[in-house]
């Protein structure tokens, strides 16, 4: 090391330092966790204390390349605020000058930092300054990186000092070569200037390129729920400032490459760092080769300390005196390590394989050994033989070096696909030749030798072999011949089927337990690939498909789920053809079909096939989960006849179950049939039984039973409270719900909730919420990539415009959404959006059109029993048809009478009070004044709640009109009914 060099400034106020070189503020001595735009608001105010600074100035100093609304400032500003305590015990740090900008107030010192950049020498000589780390590391996602990177500190300056302003690193080089351990570094070295952290995605125990992006997003804990996970992803990122390392990309190239072109186009913020044996070749990459470790061309006339400042030297010894702590490495021992270092070209991997084998065989026979073994492929030329070559001789050299009960092992742990337990091994490798306790100390034997890396990860023992091992280890087992291979290929399908059935349902929502079965996706498909080949065993397949159907559930991979059950399905024999096997398949099928390609008729075959199985196998919980799915499904094609049924036969097979659970679902889907069917007063007894018989909200319950029976019970019935008239009560529960549905972390389920949501705040007249709703559920399924809810996004849009009083546009965004919605065979919105369409046309004066509208869907709801909404559909058409005639009031007036009977009949006091509005009015402008009174106060005097909504002050104020004619108990009626 050399000379101390000058350190930078820090600025001091309050109990804060604060490093702007560093990129780090600390309190009290303790780091603080701080965002990458709130840490240069933060700078670009303390390095000016006293000025205010106008928002102009501030958003051209930390958003220089970006166009942002001054919103984006005040989050940031308020971030900022609460971060530092601003206002706390009288501390005062930021003020704000109204209409003008911001001032740092705090009185600020200025110091020489005590912290200062490391320098370093190369082997040349050469001075290298490494950047300074970052704040402390935010990211959990990156792996444990090496204790000690030993030559490098060129790479990491350039690669560091450069990652944030490039879109597309890559670190082209050999196997071996040390790409990841770099790149690693970098990453760890660089999350703090990135606001969301880094993340690593290991593309080595991905197989298909049909895989990668859904790799990507399950490193990143995106949920996947859609055939198109790609869409997913992008939207996911599109705003993200991240940093994404890609490593080992090489059998992947093509699909990687197209992703990563992909993500730099549409992500501006999102760095990638790869990976690779060779450039990705896309727009806007930079790419680094990394170069072997420097070592000595010829070791004559170097002293010691000349040959230790060789990385590749340097490196050797270190890890042999790590080995073995008693291994002497003298002036001539070193000379032979520095040989050794240059036939090994001076790649990082050989090297340490080498010097394992040093520290276990001493110095000198493994400079013969590899004198002997190497010397017709290992020249030091690099023109000699490909890099590639040159890893597999030094394989095949580590090999050699191994027993033969170590070699068979090896070769048996090449099956897995990603990491693998002890048991697994043991699974695997053990037969008569070799015992389980003989299989676990080879394990340590192979992990000691540097050939499997073990990976403690979440309190569980996981072990892996290295991409290039498990490479040269799968071409030694096939050359011990096909049987041999198919058995230890069977064995591993037969391990994973064994330990995916002992799986219990009830952890599969756990983070913990999703954890440990993401790291083991690579095993479950490599077992199904195998399974379904030619040389696999189909009985085996399909079980196993069964068993994994309700991990690939949990992990939110619908689109995969539904391609291994369709193969499972089309393997069937006459031993799993009407068992629990099948069962579970065309559950699984059905589901997956209903939320990725739509209401589908195959998807319902799947369904009622599954409800057939669970029939005859007399297993009555399970005719329960498929009834409810299919209750869905018709509720969902707008067949509410068919959705009720279902909901019958579902509360008879509950009864004959007899267990709580099973009553609470069965009441919600009876509960939500009579709801949509204009039962409120039953709908709200059977939802009210459901909440109370119902189980708190789990995520494990909710992927087994395909959505949240409780979250829909609780949004049903809060529209339900809404119609009865107990808005208070209604909103109350929205909020509850909502906080449920979110934490669940179940996209879908959330969705649910969301659209049932915004009906509650639409009918109440709270915009706001409204569009707080809208935009979290537009999010969703933009990001979700969910078809049916972005189609009903544009619908919400058009509705949330109609309220406002805008003609211009909603109209056609609900009839895009109406004609969306009608091709994915969702139908379930179309009544509500019919109604918003036909408000929109009278807005615009289109009244015949909108009379026309209303009368087919008033046909279309007395023909499919979606009847909780004839009220108001009934209600618009007489405003629509009383403003195309004013000689049309008998008829305007008998549908107006026929709405409240509807709504009387229906036990919607919501619907009766707008229906009884419009009635008094007409009364009203018609000289019947008293009895226009008399009818609404008896109606608005059933209000004990809401006073604050839309249409309790539209009628208050209409009653107000209306007193002067009214009698005498009319005004104590209309004064009762104020006072309530």
């Amino acid at each position: 090391m050399t000379a101390p060099t000058p350190s930078p400034v820090r600025l001091l106020f309050g109990a804060f330092c604060l490093s702007p070189s560093e990129r780090l503020i600390t309190r009290d001595g303790r780091p603080v966790e701080i965002g990458g735009r709130s840490f240069d608001l933060l700078t670009t105010l303390a390095e000016r204390p006293g000025r205010v600074l106008s928002k102009r100035e501030l958003l051209k100093a930390v958003w220089p390349d970006v166009v942002v609304e001054d919103g984006s400032l005040r989050f940031h500003m308020a971030s900022l605020r609460r971060i530092l305590g601003d206002g706390e015990d009288s501390a005062r740090y930021i003020a704000t000058q109204v209409g003008v900008g911001y001032a740092f107030v705090a009185p600020v010192t200025r110091v020489a930092a005590v912290t200062i950049p490391p320098v370093v020498e190369t082997a040349s000589g050469a001075l290298l300054q490494l950047p300074i780390e970052p704040q402390p590391d935010r990211s959990v996602q990156l792996p444990r990186r090496l204790d000690r990177l030993i030559g490098r500190s060129a790479d990491l300056q350039l690669l560091c000092g450069r990652i944030a302003e490039t879109r597309v690193f890559t670190i082209v080089g050999a196997a071996g070569v040390g790409k990841t351990s770099v790149a690693l570094e970098v990453a760890h070295l660089s999350a703090g200037r990135f606001e969301e952290g880094a993340s690593f995605v290991d593309l080595a125990a991905i197989e298909k390129p049909d895989l990668v992006a859904s790799a990507i997003a399950n490193a990143l804990g995106i949920s996947v729920q859609t055939e198109d996970p790609m869409t997913v992803l992008l939207g996911h990122l599109r705003n993200a400032h991240r940093l994404l390392l890609l490593d080992n990309c090489e059998h992947l190239i093509h699909a990687v490459s197209d992703i990563v072109e992909r993500i730099s186009e549409t992500s501006p913020r999102v760095s990638i760092l790869a990976t690779s044996r060779e450039p990705l070749r896309v727009r806007s990459e930079h790419v680094h080769w990394l170069d072997s470790l420097a070592f000595p061309e010829d070791t004559r006339g170097l002293s010691e300390n000349d040959l230790m400042s060789f990385a590749a030297v340097e490196l050797f010894v270190e890890r042999a005196s790590a080995a073995n702590s008693q291994l002497s490495v003298d002036g001539a021992s070193l000379a032979l390590v520095a040989d050794m270092c240059r036939r090994l070209d001076g790649m990082a991997l050989p090297i340490e394989l080498a010097a394992m084998r040093a520290a276990a065989h001493g110095i000198d026979t493994t400079a013969k050994l590899i004198g002997e073994r190497f010397s017709l492929n290992w020249t030091g030329r690099r023109t000699a033989l490909p890099r590639q070559q040159t890893l597999q001789a030094a394989l095949d050299w580590s090999f050699e070096l191994l027993n033969d009960d170590e070699r068979r092992l090896l070769e048996c742990l090449s099956v897995f696909v990603g990491p693998f337990s002890i048991a697994a091994a043991v699974a695997v490798a053990a037969d008569e030749g070799m015992s389980n306790e003989k299989v676990t100390a080879l394990l340590d034997q192979l992990t000691t030798k540097s050939l499997i890396a073990p990976q403690r990860l979440d309190d569980n023992s996981l072990s892996r072999l290295l991409e290039m091992t498990r490479a040269y280890a799968r071409e030694r087992l096939r050359r011990r011949g096909r049987e041999y291979d198919q058995a230890i290929a069977r064995r591993h399908a037969a391990y994973f089927l064994a330990r995916l059935e002992q799986i219990d349902p009830a952890t599969l929502g756990s983070q913990q337990e999703m954890a440990i079965l993401s790291r083991q996706l690579g095993n479950i498909r490599a077992a199904l690939d195998w399974s379904f080949s030619p040389d696999g065993n189909l009985g085996l397949g399909v079980r196993l498909t069964a068993a994994a159907a309700p991990i690939f559930l949990s992990l939110s991979m619908l689109a995969e789920c539904r391609v291994w059950c369709a193969h499972a399905v089309a393997a069937l024999d006459e031993h799993c053809a009407g068992t629990a096997i099948e069962l579970e398949l065309q559950a699984a099928i059905g589901l997956c079909l209903m939320f990725t390609r739509g209401n589908s008729d195959v998807a319902e075959a799947a369904l009622h096939r599954a409800l057939d199985i669970a029939a005859d196998l007399d297993d009555r919980w399970a005719q329960l989960r498929i009834l409810g799915r299919l209750h869905i499904f018709r509720e969902r094609i707008g067949d509410f006849a068919a959705a009720s049924a279902w909901a019958d036969r579902a509360v008879a097979v509950a009864q004959s179950i007899g267990e709580p659970e099973a009553a609470a679902i069965a009441a919600s889907l009876a509960g939500i049939s009579h709801h949509l069917a204009g039962d409120q007063p039953a709908a709200r007894r059977a939802l009210e039984l459901s909440l109370r018989q119902s189980l708190p909200s789990d995520r494990a319950r909710t992927i087994h039973y395909g959505f949240d029976h409780r979250n829909r019970s609780g949004i049903a019935l809060a529209r339900t409270l809404w119609l009865e008239g107990h808005a208070d009560r209604s909103r109350r529960l929205v909020e509850q719900t909502m906080r449920e549905a979110a934490a669940l972390q179940h996209p879908t389920t959330h969705c649910i909730a969301l659209i049932w949501t915004l009906s509650v705040h639409f009918w109440t007249g709270d915009l706001a919420k409204a569009r707080t709703s809208l935009d979290a559920f537009s999010e969703l399924a933009e990001l979700n990539a969910l078809g049916p809810y972005i189609a009903a996004a544009c619908g919400f849009k058009g509705e949330m415009a109609i309220q406002q009083g805008e003609t211009e546009g909603p109209v056609d965004w609900l009839e895009e959404s109406l004609a969306r919605l009608r091709a994915a065979r969702y139908e379930l919105l179309t009544t509500t959006f019919s109604l918003v369409l036909a408000h929109g046309l009278c807005l615009a004066a289109r009244y015949e059109e909108a009379v026309e509208l209303l009368d087919e869907t008033i046909d279309r709801c007395t023909a499919n029993g979606d009847l909780f909404a004839m009220p108001e559909l009934l209600r618009v058409k007489a405003r629509a048809l009383r403003a195309t005639s004013r000689e049309r009031i008998g008829s305007v007036e008998t549908l107006l009478t026929e709405a409240l009977a509807w709504s009387r009949r229906q036990g919607a006091l919501a619907w009766e009070l707008r229906s009884a509005v419009d009635l008094a009015r007409l009364w009203h402008e018609h000289g019947r004044s008293a009895e226009a009174f008399q009818l609404l106060s008896e109606v608005r005097s059933a209000f004990l709640e809401g006073f604050d909504t839309t249409d309790l002050r539209a009628a208050d104020d209409l009653l107000a009109t209306l007193q002067p004619y009214a009698s005498i108990d009319g005004h104590v009626a209309f004064r009762s009914a104020k006072a309530g």
